[in-house]
């Protein structure tokens, strides 16, 4: 952590003034969060991101948070015995898992995240997307990426068939911050595991947000040298993914990212995770983190 007691009080006044065009650039305006990785499970870059979203929330900005959990599901699955199973980036999930999905996600997860930015003087609001029928799915069709006749039954995960934004927005005008759990329902009432980068970039379209922001363990999105790419475009991206370049758990947030840019979303941002009070950085100075996407 960096000592900042040490600063002088005119300094901290000019670095509060120099958020100013920021502020008044974004005020107002929806930032979808994807939260996860290191920031999830490191205290102190809990307690960041929980600052970094009620302040974001007090200075006229609009918060959207939606969580992951991977690591918690995987520690929940080996306490009950149970070995996670990846296929193309997606967790398999059958009814046995999905339970467990459900409870790490809607409770543990949500309410931890919750009782952080209460903690930090918020107000937040968890929710699913069974909440005010906000996501609705259906069984995922993964075809193989190296063999389209193929295809992979992953269980019980979803695909978004739509997404009702109006709960949001009423907490939103009331001065809460929604915090969501990427879970949806089916037409026979049905719970489907969602991946959270998809349901966030599909949110951040339906809420027609100013910026996606997706928290990584990485700098952003690496190229095979493993150098920083701070901008791709969409036909950049197609190339990255037929070398092969990008791959596993990339796969789905860049694909959700992509989606979002093309459908309106202004700017994407893939950003690391394990920087102290990244939102911030991000959002209110001139500093760019990570990869951001561009459609064309």
């Amino acid at each position: 952590m960096t000592d900042v007691s040490n600063i002088p009080p005119r300094d901290k006044a000019e670095i509060l003034a120099q958020a100013l065009p920021y502020i008044r650039k974004f005020h107002g305006k929806t930032m979808v969060i994807k939260y996860g990785g290191n920031a999830m499970t490191d205290p102190a870059l809990q307690a960041d991101f929980a600052e970094d979203v009620v302040l974001l929330k007090l200075v006229g900005i609009n918060p959207v948070v939606v969580h992951g959990g991977g690591p918690q599901i995987e520690t929940a699955l080996k306490r009950l015995g149970k070995k996670g199973e990846f296929i193309q980036g997606m967790r398999v999930t059958d009814a046995e898992t999905m339970e467990v999905v459900e409870w790490v996600l809607a409770g543990e997860v949500q309410q931890d995240i919750v009782g952080l930015i209460h903690q930090a003087g918020g107000k937040a609001v968890g929710l699913t997307g069974r909440d005010g029928g906000m996501i609705r799915a259906q069984k995922l069709k993964m075809v193989d990426s190296k063999d389209p006749s193929k295809e992979h039954d992953v269980g019980q995960v979803g695909d978004i068939v739509s997404i009702d934004p109006s709960v949001v927005k009423a907490l939103q005008d009331d001065a809460f911050i929604p915090v969501i759990s990427p879970i949806g329902f089916g037409e026979n009432n049905e719970s489907y595991n969602i991946n959270a980068d998809v349901v966030a970039g599909k949110l951040a379209t339906v809420l027609r947000a100013e910026k996606l922001i997706l928290l990584t363990n990485t700098p952003g999105v690496l190229n095979k040298a493993g150098e920083l790419l701070t901008n791709l475009s969409a036909r950049e991206i197609d190339e990255l993914f037929a070398d092969g370049t990008l791959s596993g758990g990339m796969l789905p947030k860049i694909s959700g990212a992509l989606d979002a840019a093309k459908s309106g979303v202004n700017s994407v941002h893939i950003v690391d995770g394990r920087v102290p009070h990244v939102l911030l950085l991000e959002i209110l100075t001139d500093q760019a983190f990570g990869t951001m996407i561009r459609s064309h």
